[in-house]
Order: C-alpha cells, then sequence, then structure tokens
C-alpha cells in the first residue's frame, strides 16, 4: 500500500498530477489511496492511477484501518504537521521534504519560490522517482448535457485579494458577448450573488448564470468542451491548463512563476502587474487591480487567435464508486 497526502484544493491537486503519476509508475503493483478531501472526488476519478480515497478535510488525525501502508509520500507541504499526520499512520518509510522539527531529516529542503509542479517533482526525483513536469492532462468526459463551445468567465476566488473587481469582469463578458461568444458565468454556490451581478452588468439572460449548479465533475466537463475561460488565480485556470482550452488568467498576491500555466502552451496567458504592495490583505491585491479590461482582452485576443490547441480523447468515465473506492 502507497499512501500520498494531497488534502488541499481543486489548483492544488491539478498541479500535483505529474507527481501522483510518479509515484503511481513507480510502484505500479501496489495499491496507491490518495488522502484529500472527498467532494475532489470527481477530479481524482479524471486523474487516473487511484485506487482508493481516503477522506480527509485538512491535517488533524487520519483514521487508519489495517496494516501500517509500506510508504507514505507527503505532497502537501513542508511540514511538520502534515509529516506527523503520515507519521501517524505508522507507514514503514516516509517520503518528504526535510523538516527537522518534524524529526525527518530525509529528504530535499524546501524552496519557497519554486513552481508547485516543479516542487513535488523536485522532491520526488531526490527520491529517484522521476516525474514529468508537463504531465498535467486530465481525462476529457464527454459534455453531457451541458453547453459546449462556451466562454467561460468565472469571477471568483477564495481569497479577497484575488478576486479581480465584478464591474470589469462583466466588461470582458459583454464585449465577448458582442464578438459573437456565447458566455456563461461559473463558480461555487457562495459565489452565485457576485455571478448574477457580472450577468446583470454584462446584459446578458439569467440562464448564462451557472454558478451554484455545476459539481466539480461537471465544471471540468464544461472547461474541457469550452472555447474561452478567463478567471483569476484559482482551481478553474488550473482546469484550463489540463484540456488545453485557452485561458487567460489574472494573478496578484501570488506571482505566475508559482502557481499559473507552465511556460511554452501558448493558448494560456497569465497576466500579472506585481511585485506590488500586499495592501490591507482584504480588498483586491493591487498587483491584481492595476489590471485592466484593455490588456485582458487583448490577451483574449492572443490566446485565442494562437494554434489551435491539441485535441484530446473523449472519455466517459462510469461513476467514482465503480472505479475509485472512497471512505
Amino acid at each position: 500500500m502507497i499512501l500520498v497526502l494531497r488534502a488541499l484544493g481543486v489548483g492544488d491537486l491539478a498541479t500535483g498530477v505529474p507527481a501522483l503519476r510518479a509515484v503511481r509508475a513507480a510502484y505500479p503493483d501496489e495499491e496507491l489511496a490518495l488522502v484529500a478531501p472527498r467532494w475532489l472526488s470527481p477530479l481524482v476519478e479524471l486523474i487516473g492511477g487511484v485506487d482508493r480515497l481516503v477522506e480527509a478535510e485538512g491535517l488533524g488525525h487520519l483514521r487508519w484501518p489495517g496494516p501500517p501502508p509500506e510508504l507514505a509520500v507527503n505532497l502537501h507541504g513542508r511540514g511538520p504537521q502534515s509529516h506527523r499526520m503520515l507519521a501517524g499512520v505508522g507507514a514503514r518509510r516516509l517520503l518528504a521534504f526535510a523538516n527537522d522539527e518534524a524529526g525527518h531529516a530525509d529528504g530535499p529542503p524546501w524552496r519557497a519560490d519554486e513552481h508547485e509542479v516543479d516542487r513535488w517533482c523536485r522532491m520526488l526525483a531526490w527520491y529517484g522517482i522521476p516525474a514529468d513536469r508537463g504531465d498535467l492532462a486530465l481525462d476529457r468526459p464527454a459534455p453531457g448535457g451541458l453547453p459546449a463551445g462556451v466562454s467561460v468567465v468565472h469571477p471568483g476566488a477564495k481569497a479577497s485579494q484575488r478576486r479581480w473587481p465584478p464591474a470589469r469582469f462583466a466588461a470582458v463578458a459583454r464585449t465577448l458577448a458582442g464578438r459573437g461568444h456565447r458566455v456563461v458565468i461559473t463558480g461555487n454556490p457562495g459565489e452565485r450573488r457576485v455571478a448574477e451581478e457580472v450577468a446583470r452588468r454584462a446584459g446578458l439572460a439569467d440562464d448564462a448564470v451557472l454558478a451554484g449548479e455545476t459539481g466539480l465533475g461537471e465544471l471540468a466537463a464544461l472547461v474541457a468542451h469550452a472555447r474561452l475561460v478567463v478567471s483569476g488565480d484559482t482551481g478553474i485556470g488550473h482546469l484550463a491548463t489540463a484540456y488545453g482550452t485557452p485561458s487567460v488568467l489574472l494573478f496578484g498576491p501570488v506571482p505566475p512563476a508559482q502557481w499559473g500555466p507552465p511556460p511554452g502552451r501558448p493558448c494560456h496567458e497569465a497576466l500579472w502587474a506585481g511585485p506590488r504592495r500586499p495592501g490591507n490583505g482584504t480588498d483586491v491585491h493591487p498587483a491584481l487591480a492595476e489590471l485592466d479590461v484593455p490588456a485582458v482582452l487583448a490577451a483574449v485576443d492572443r490566446v485565442t487567435r494562437g494554434p489551435a490547441r491539441r485535441a484530446l480523447p473523449v472519455q466517459t468515465a462510469p461513476p467514482i464508486e465503480s472505479r475509485v473506492s472512497v471512505r
């Protein structure tokens, strides 16, 4: 049994795909269990290679029935909490960054400024496990009843500093609609109000608002078959990268060199005016506030007029319970 910890969000799991697949390839005959929130199970299904999802929210005590796993892999953080969480299951060996506080001397040093994809590939390489940093693609589900060929505008983000003003998202959406794009506004249930505001300001019909109406698997399908994605620095941008869907992503507190699309992919563009002083920590970050509507529309022109994206195979996956056990 190989136990891998990545108990975070959509973008975190998406950027961990190359490392997760490298672990799978290094131990092809072992059962692989991923410790992650249950709500991420549709995304786990699209990654492939995971045999069991062990439900966990955050870094609390992990209940682990049965014998200890042979190996635990910390793809979550630098420790000490994540190291101790995995140590609690009694794994015979831990692959992780070195952390004196957790009593783990084996492993490479942590680097705060490297790209999130490269971080975990480097950690595994230190242990002799090669990983392909470009292996970010997800299985492409069939669209089902969702619209295909739409331009997705996603105004929400977890932190207020990463939320571009709704009026500017609306201006982008209005211009796209005027150019003949079918625009939809996405978000989670808590972002429904801001999505409705963006749609109203953009002059879109009520049915353009999909915020709160798509689960994670449906959102992935929507992005996989979309014409364009415009969003802040949040999970949907990583889905666009995974599917080669043209995207314009707006960054503020964190530079795209750490969390943006990999270089060499002209259909994705990350905009950033930073670095800038962080401001008061509650309003939109100054680096993000400096990005204006013309800059975003110019980026849209660049990513949509570039080479056509590589076609990915359409695969309709069975329900998560039929392929990956969840407990």
